[in-house]
């Protein structure tokens, strides 16, 4: 199921962050997603626009993260996040038990190029069509 505009634009004022084109994209087409992605058929889950309010202050993550966004993760201990200290801001993994940025690993420079790394996942990044703000 698919995000709106509105959905996505209230997320953004509740975090005070403008997403990055593409993870808008993807609320907005996609909305969520929870597969195996081959060819290590590792788990990957990208939460939809309504979570994530309830995920990232479930785990404090605003607190321990300054500047962090959760939007998915691993199913399990990993934490698919933005980091909003930086411009644009990269994905990183982050475990559910680090204490602070020192432990976050660096994924990827956007979710489109993260998504690339999977292209079984189905999803393509096509800007085309521009999302309203």
């Amino acid at each position: 199921m698919s995000s709106n505009n509105n959905e996505i634009t209230q997320a953004e004022r509740h975090f005070g962050v403008r997403f990055p084109q593409d993870y808008r994209h993807f609320l907005a087409t996609q909305g969520s997603m929870s597969r195996f992605v081959p060819p290590a058929d590792d788990f990957l889950m990208i939460n939809d626009v309504a979570e994530l309010i309830d995920v990232n202050g479930a785990g404090e993550f605003q607190q321990r993260f300054p500047g962090s966004l959760v939007i998915g993760g691993d199913g399990s201990r990993e934490m698919l996040t933005y980091d909003f200290r930086q411009e644009p801001p990269p994905l990183v993994l982050i475990d559910v038990s680090a204490q602070d940025w020192s432990s976050a690993i660096h994924q990827a420079a956007s979710l489109s190029a993260l998504l690339e790394q999977f292209p079984e996942s189905g999803w393509k990044w096509d800007d085309s069509e521009p999302l309203s703000p």
